[in-house]
Order: structure tokens, then C-alpha cells, then sequence
């Protein structure tokens, strides 16, 4: 019976990688995450603003903010499909799983969810070493920035997302978790909102340190708004990328590292 099970493992071992893994990634963060997993050579299709890692930026393009190209994904034959519950429109979705593709939802909750979804993602691919790898970095990341910023003096932030209207992000955001990271105290973290509109009545009364924006430059309407915040207030203010800010991936650690520096410069001149 031994030598049975050994001919049935030895005759499927070469059919089980004879056909590479095909798949699609249907948001920035789910590609990432594919790529930091060993998932590349894998990747036949991806998002729109899919651009990182660079090899990223070449896939096919099936999904945007309006929806996916249902049709293409379908012709494309993927074996995995990863996708973001909330991101994605529900009813294509679906479709694809009423026809049989396998579809992973990454949707995380916290940081300590990256590197697990890394490890899962890392079952599905050629070299899981890989996978393990870079969970491992990124977990042991993130506990150092916890055990340096765990006792950290709580600094008031505001997070300017927009500023026609006036927009910023509460604790029920994903970017309220890096800030909170670094001893960041949110000044809007008890809105009910995930992103709630504000005023700048608003923002002066609860009166932050820092000011936090994504852009390259603060917008020219801000500035006139700004001029009513004290001037120590105004002269920490930090941009931050984007990406790296907004995206659930490994480099979320990177937008980490700027705001606890901009965070130890408030404490510094305290």
C-alpha cells in the first residue's frame, strides 16, 4: 500500500507546478501583498493603480474604482483570485464564485493582519520561503515600533484627507492605527464616522501639535484656514506617502516610521 501512495505522489508531483498558478489581483494592496508573498511570477492581471513592486506596473489592467472587467478576468482563467471586500462591487464577485474561481478576500482589520495574510498567500506559491521572509521582517518591525512608542507622551494630531470639504480620518480608519503606532492622539478619534467632515472651528478647539497632509504641498485654501491654528502648531507639519499611509501592505511600516519622527520632533520641542 506504501509503494502505492509513492507511485500516485511521484506521478502528480510533476502535473501539480506543470501549469503555473495564474493570478489576479483586484486591488493596489491585495497586488502587493501577492508580490511580497512570491506570488509574481504568478500575476497575470491586476487593479488600476496597481504600482507596486515596479514589475506590478506591466500587468493587464481589470479592475478600477467603477468596477472589473468581468468578461477578462473570466477569459484570463485565473486559478486565484485576490480581491478587497468593500473595494470591489459585490455582484461580479459573485459571478466569478458561481463559476467556480477561487477568490480570496484580503481585507485586514489591524497591522498584525499583513503578515498573516502574507503567510496565507505564501501556501499558494512556488517559493514560500519567500512569504515567510518577509512576514517575518514585517512582524518584527512592527513589535520594535511598539515596544520604542509604547510609552510614548500622547501627541494631538490632525490628518488633513481633504480640505474642499474639510475632511480627516477617525479611529475607525485604517491610517488611525500607524498613528496610534507612534503615540499619536487623534483629535477627531471619537467620530462615528471612518472619515468624517469637519469644520476648522472644529479642528482649533480641540487643538492639535501636528498637522499631517498627502500631498506634495498643503492646498492653497488651507493655508488662509491654517493662519487662525497657533504658529506651533503650524510649523509641524509633515507630509506623508500616500501610499504608504492608506495602503494595508508591509510598506504601511514605512509611513509609520515618518510619523513617529515627526511625532518625536513635537516632544523634543515641548
Amino acid at each position: 500500500m506504501q509503494a502505492c501512495w509513492l507511485v500516485l505522489a511521484l506521478t502528480w508531483m510533476p502535473f501539480a507546478h506543470a501549469t503555473p498558478l495564474r493570478v489576479i489581483s483586484l486591488a493596489p494592496h491585495t497586488t502587493e501583498l501577492a508580490y511580497a508573498a512570491g506570488l509574481g511570477p504568478n500575476m497575470v492581471a491586476a487593479s488600476a493603480y496597481s504600482d507596486y513592486p515596479q514589475p506590478a506596473q506591466s500587468l493587464e489592467r481589470v479592475a478600477n474604482y467603477r468596477g472589473v472587467k468581468l468578461e477578462r478576468i473570466i477569459a484570463l482563467q485565473p486559478d486565484l483570485i485576490l480581491a478587497w471586500r468593500g473595494g470591489n462591487p459585490p455582484k461580479p464577485l459573485e459571478t466569478l464564485a458561481e463559476l467556480g474561481f477561487t477568490i480570496r478576500y484580503l481585507n485586514p482589520d489591524t497591522l498584525s493582519d499583513i503578515g498573516q495574510f502574507i503567510r496565507e498567500l505564501g501556501h499558494y506559491s512556488e517559493s514560500p520561503d519567500i512569504a515567510t521572509r518577509n512576514a517575518n521582517a514585517f512582524d518584527q518591525k512592527l513589535a520594535q515600533l511598539n515596544a520604542q512608542y509604547r510609552s510614548a507622551e500622547p501627541v494631538p494630531y490632525f490628518y488633513l484627507l481633504s480640505d474642499t470639504p474639510l475632511m480627516t480620518a477617525s479611529n475607525r480608519a485604517w491610517p488611525s492605527q500607524l498613528f496610534r503606532l507612534c503615540g499619536g492622539k487623534n483629535i477627531f478619534a471619537d467620530s462615528p464616522a471612518a472619515y468624517p467632515q469637519v469644520n476648522m472651528e472644529q479642528v482649533i478647539t480641540r487643538a492639535p501639535k501636528v498637522l499631517f497632509h498627502t500631498g506634495e504641498q498643503l492646498p492653497d485654501s488651507w493655508h488662509s484656514m491654517a493662519e487662525l491654528l497657533p504658529k506651533a502648531t503650524r510649523q509641524f507639519t509633515w507630509s506623508l506617502n500616500p501610499d504608504w499611509l492608506t495602503r494595508a501592505t508591509p510598506r504601511a511600516l514605512n509611513a509609520a516610521e515618518q510619523i513617529c519622527t515627526a511625532l518625536d520632533e513635537v516632544r523634543q520641542a515641548q
